[in-house]
């Protein structure tokens, strides 16, 4: 019997070992957290993140912000079709304006999500009251209920406090992909004793650490769990990629037979296998990845690929 709500999710994500001699060599055990697996539309922790923002903004249409290849942008406009409400995306260039809409953005657009841009220093300074409101005022979004980039914030990080509770047991080390701090901020308090987690930021600047302590004190009074970030995995920033970072992805790839998303995963991913050959990680070690998100376009699946011409 199927559910009646849209966004019913299929949780507890699932874990499952990966048998890797890059990490077994090193005494490691890999697992995979299956967060790509919670929600065919809100991948990962796109659903853990929005749902309790959906259920704040109490029926109001929702406006966000991102860039041109935001995975945040797509599960806001996704939900938004599933669940019949307005949305808006307010996306980073100006300059994109007058371009042909890249396939994430229409993506966004075709899922009925209206799309206005602003130039970058405008962005930059969304935070600001003043400028905030003059960017709903322009996109036509006043009363909207408004969702930060990433959607990152207290209502966020305490939705991904159940991914830590989900792990609790499984694993020493959990480790997920940064983008602005949300997960981890929650996957972190609901760890157990002994556990902890890490953070591999895709973005650089080195401004991750005190966003993520902000967020939990928003959230939860005061800094929680253990955890730590290791910046040294972004291979130039978001959305850049690296021949060696492309080539480890496809090797992951043809080794275990699973997609792996290039924006996030690949870099956590990537990131894990050099701790472990830095010796990070003690013998004996379990480490958790969290698989937030899958390749877009969503590859195809084996019926698919099947009925395709040859």
């Amino acid at each position: 019997m199927t559910s009646p709500d849209p966004l019913a999710p299929g949780l507890p994500s699932p874990h499952q070992e990966i048998r890797d001699d890059r990490f077994a060599r090193q005494g490691l055990r890999l697992l995979l957290k299956r967060d790509d697996l919670i929600h065919p539309d809100l991948i990962g922790n796109k659903w853990r993140k929005l749902v309790p923002n959906i259920a704040a903004a109490r029926g109001r249409a929702l406006v966000t912000f991102g860039g041109a290849y935001s995975n945040h942008l797509r599960a806001t406009a996704a939900a938004g079709r599933l669940l019949g409400l307005p949305t808006t995306g307010v996306v980073r260039g100006q300059e994109l304006a007058d371009r042909p809409l890249n396939p994430s953005l229409a993506r966004c657009a075709a899922d009925g999500m209206r799309l206005h841009f602003v130039d970058r220093s405008t962005y930059r300074r969304k935070t600001e009251r003043d400028i905030l409101a003059g960017i709903l005022r322009a996109a036509g979004a006043e009363g909207a209920y408004v969702v930060p980039e990433g959607g990152s914030n207290a209502e966020a990080v305490r939705g991904c406090r159940a991914l830590g509770v989900e792990l609790r047991g499984q694993a020493d080390v959990v480790a997920v992909a940064c983008g602005t701090g949300g997960t981890l901020a929650g996957l972190a308090a609901g760890l157990a004793a002994g556990q902890r987690a890490l953070g591999v930021p895709v973005l650089r600047g080195g401004f991750l650490e005190a966003d993520v302590q902000d967020l939990q004190k928003r959230a939860f009074g005061a800094r929680s769990g253990s955890w730590s970030l290791d910046d040294r995995f972004h291979c130039g920033g978001y959305a850049r990629t690296t021949p060696e970072l492309e080539a480890f992805a496809r090797d992951f790839e043809q080794r275990h037979g699973l997609p792996v998303e290039r924006l996030y995963v690949a870099k956590l991913l990537y990131g894990l296998r050099a701790l472990a050959e830095e010796g990070a990680f003690p013998r004996g070690t379990t480490i958790a990845a969290v698989v937030t998100g899958r390749p877009f376009p969503d590859p195809p699946t084996a019926a698919q690929d099947a009925s395709r011409p040859l």
